[in-house]
């Protein structure tokens, strides 16, 4: 079994496409992918199908889901040449809940972490051209948001929330091994999209000004720092961080396309692994 939820909700089973298309049970099989091989228990799958109001007739419902997912797995087992009856070795009843196995099959989300971590890992070694390679190998495995078909509840915003943040932490740290590498030109297409979807997010916005001013674009670079400045005042109280600021005035002072960019390029850290 292959499963992919770093865009629309796929699941492939001997290169059949197991998939349903009414909203209640593509949820329940949304969230046994993103716990596959972990049992999800009962009240969790009930609480994320129907929120703080179950019906009565919940569990009953939800066996029929189940039901219905482990039909359209043995249809997949069938034409691979296998058993019906192995559909209950795939969606696994469990005391208290479920569980999908994958059998050593792929899943995407977490392949994406493996890549992210080597490419941590790659910088730490200042390996910044193979860094690059790896943190893009994993950026190209999203294929649209996080589960772009799933009617979430809570459990699976959760997850998608936490998705979309390691998307942007890896976005945010391949910016800077880019800088390191010297691709202002051509990253900066990109800053430009990211810092209009993150108006606050000042990492990305000091890389959009280094990319700048390394363009020979020094007053763009400044008009970015005042536009991040009056959104930060309004919307959050608060001033440009130091580092922000020591860059503004350093392209303020400078005189070459260069000068500032020396120093301003954090370190970054690589966040926690997700299981």
């Amino acid at each position: 079994m292959n499963i992919e939820v770093l865009g629309p909700l796929t699941v492939h089973i001997r290169g059949k496409v197991v998939l349903p298309t009414a909203p209640k049970p593509r949820k329940l099989l949304a969230m046994l992918a993103l716990r596959a091989d972990r049992m999800v228990p009962i009240p969790v799958l009930i609480d994320e199908l129907w929120g703080e109001n179950p019906p009565r007739s919940a569990r009953t419902t939800m066996q029929t889901y189940v039901l219905q997912l482990r039909e359209l797995i043995g249809e997949a087992l069938e034409l691979g040449g296998g058993d019906r009856a192995a559909a209950k070795d795939v969606l696994v009843t469990l005391p208290g809940g479920y569980r999908l196995e994958t059998g050593g099959g792929s899943v995407d989300f977490r392949e994406f972490d493996r890549r992210v971590v080597a490419g941590y890992r790659a910088f730490d070694a200042e390996d910044f051209h193979a860094a690059a390679r790896l943190l893009r190998s994993a950026l190209s495995l999203w294929t649209a948001p996080a589960l772009a078909d799933v009617q979430s509840g809570p459990y699976i915003r959760m997850e998608i929330n936490r998705l979309e943040e390691a998307r942007l932490c890896a976005l945010d740290r391949r910016m800077e091994v880019d800088l390191r590498l010297g691709r202002h030109r051509e990253v900066l297409s990109e800053l430009t999209l990211l810092v209009n979807q993150h108006r606050t997010h000042e990492s990305l916005h000091r890389q959009f000004m280094l990319a700048l001013h390394r363009c020979g674009r020094r007053g763009e670079a400044l008009s970015a720092y005042q536009r991040l400045r009056a959104t930060l005042v309004e919307e959050l109280g608060l001033e440009p961080s130091p580092q922000l600021q020591r860059l503004q005035r350093a392209i303020l002072t400078s005189r070459g396309t260069q000068a500032p960019a020396r120093g301003m390029v954090k370190r970054p850290v690589a966040p926690a692994r997700h299981g």
